[in-house]
């Protein structure tokens, strides 16, 4: 598929010498700084050196100080509370966090996650009718709950009070609870529009330790709950999230929680350092596995276990799940693009939506993200539960597909997420209406750049940069993610050294050994998926190349390579 490349603009030339000369650093590092925000040394101080120091006041956020005084009057008169979050990985780490660090000062707690098939995402009745039965006064509901107007209003009659900790984009109505947090609020003026839910969870339980006079230390222990949160809900890793996903990175790699420790030792993980990445495609999918096979209440019951050998079965049949996951995955991706290619009006649409009764609610997510990679257009994936269609969606660079979908809001049951995913359900009768109106708005609204994958270039350089001191510098921007994305670099007129090849199971991988004319450093590199190339690199023709740089671990030895992203000819 072709891609644009996209070279980011230079920032001032001034600045950039300054803060290469203040830091010693190459100038092309301080570009890169530069790009992230970063202005000056003491900016660039808390860029490389996240703190505790760094996190914002979280009396900042709206309602807050509501919140924490409604769980203080629950506790004090023995009130018993429910701790509700979503089936994701966002909801369940929210949930252990929150219940994990109350259950050491308080006993009379319950969780709850809902069932992904039966009750669907939220906030949910039958929780409600639970949380009444159980005779809770008090549900603190995560990474849910904003939109949740009719649902918080069935629980006031039955004697329920709300405390909604969010972070999705409120309806125009908010819910009547006794506090919602959620930065996204018109109205709240808090610093870091882009928590988690779980992020939330921590400044809400960092608010409640500050008013009862509490250390905040023991908090702390549950920063990777946060950082695997951050990272799987593939929020912002900037501002506030940066010192959160970096200390808890730092947990993470140092002394996780039992269950994640479990999980890291099924994922045969150990002995490695964590990164943001291992997060998104090892440990996330196992703990969302629970939810989408069998229910996110095992996820929670793994992420709270201070028993290592319970832990260590629950990942085990966590990880059965995951494979279960995986098949499934294989499967139904391969059924929507067959779906696609057998069906030119459905080829030649700017948009895809595709519905079959049978899919498996718990992997649509994951196949609407597959398709979206594969055609590159907005996606949305349905399939059929409790008598309604139901769907994921997703969105690719710089289009608002939350705002697509609110356009079709008239055919929808109820919708919600983000410019950038959304989740959806309608009567069945409204699925052929639903993809012909939300054709003709993404039709509309979407610019032609935008149905064409980008490859975002952070600088231009030449491979003599490509040093040990130079990606000693560079592995401190970590942790990566949305916002700070690992730096991608393109270098201009090389050649094969001679030596580059063919390799993988279907010789189907580049191995190259690149060369430039000037300063004859010679780079090793790996192309996946790339050997389409190898003859026109064979024959001496010089092109140009964009990609990260990473180490390569061999038989002990590490060494520098970049990973290839793309490859251009020169006309």
């Amino acid at each position: 598929m072709e891609k644009r490349w996209n070279i980011k603009s230079p920032a001032k030339a001034e600045i950039v010498a300054r803060l290469s000369q203040e830091l010693n650093i190459d100038e092309v590092l301080a570009e890169l700084l530069v790009q992230r925000g970063v202005n000056s040394f003491d900016e660039a101080k808390s860029f490389f050196r996240p703190s505790l120091a760094d996190l914002h006041n979280p009396f900042l956020m709206q309602d807050m100080d509501k919140a924490v005084a409604r769980l203080q009057s629950a506790m004090r008169n023995g009130e018993k509370v429910m701790v509700y979050g979503d089936y994701d990985v966002d909801g369940t780490t929210s949930v252990a966090l929150v219940y994990s660090f109350l259950r050491h000062s308080y006993s009379n707690l319950e969780f709850y996650i809902p069932d992904r098939y039966k009750e669907g995402y939220g906030v949910s009745q039958k929780g409600i009718d639970f949380a009444a039965d159980s005779n809770c006064r008090l549900i603190i509901a995560l990474d849910c709950g904003v939109k949740a107007v009719e649902k918080v209003a069935y629980a006031r009659k039955h004697g329920i009070d709300f405390i909604i900790c969010d972070h999705h984009t409120p309806g125009d109505t908010l819910p009547e609870a006794v506090a919602c947090l959620d930065p996204k609020r018109p109205d709240c003026p808090y610093p870091e529009k882009n928590l988690s839910g779980c992020g939330v969870g921590f400044k809400f339980l960092q608010a409640f330790c500050q008013k009862q006079g509490i250390s905040e230390e023991p908090l702390y222990q549950y920063l990777d709950l946060v950082a695997v949160s951050i990272a799987s809900d593939i929020v912002p890793i900037t501002g506030e999230n940066r010192t959160l996903a970096a200390l808890g990175l730092e947990k993470l790699n140092k002394n996780p929680l039992t269950g994640l420790k479990s999980i890291i030792q099924v994922a045969n993980m150990e002995g490695r350092e964590f990164l943001i990445s291992d997060i998104v495609f090892k440990i996330g999918p196992r703990i969302n596995a629970a939810g989408r096979i069998e229910s996110g209440r095992d996820a929670v019951e793994l992420l709270i276990s201070e028993d290592e050998s319970l832990a260590q079965k629950m990942s085990n049949d966590i990880n059965v799940c995951n494979e279960t996951r995986k098949d499934l995955d294989r499967i139904i991706t391969q059924e929507a693009l067959d779906m696609i290619a057998g069906n030119e009006t459905l080829k030649n649409r700017k948009s895809t939506v595709l519905y079959n009764p049978e899919w498996h609610k718990g992997v649509i997510g994951i196949v609407a993200s597959r398709l979206t990679e594969n055609y590159y257009r907005p996606t949305v994936i349905l399939t059929q539960s409790q008598g309604k269609a139901t769907g994921s969606a997703r969105s690719v660079d710089e289009f608002d597909l939350y705002k697509a979908i609110d356009a079709c809001s008239d055919l929808l049951d109820n919708f919600g997420g983000h410019m950038f995913a959304a989740g959806l359900t309608m009567k069945l009768e409204n699925i052929p209406l639903f993809m012909d109106r939300f054709e003709k708005v993404v039709s509309e609204n979407i610019l032609p750049h935008q149905l064409i994958p980008q490859i975002e270039i952070d600088a231009e350089i030449m491979l003599r940069h490509i040093t040990p001191k130079f990606y000693r510098i560079l592995k401190q921007f970590t942790p990566f993610g949305p916002g700070n994305m690992k730096p991608v670099f393109v270098t201009r007129n090389v050649f094969d050294y001679g030596t580059s090849k063919l390799v993988g199971k279907d010789r189907e991988h580049l191995k190259l050994e690149l060369i430039e004319e000037h300063s004859g450093s010679i780079v090793q590199g790996i192309g996946f998926s790339m050997g389409n190339f190898i003859d026109r690199i064979k024959s001496g023709q010089p092109f140009d190349v964009c990609y990260t740089i990473e180490e390569n671990v061999f038989n002990g030895n590490t060494t520098l390579q970049i990973m290839v992203k793309d490859i251009r000819f020169n006309a």
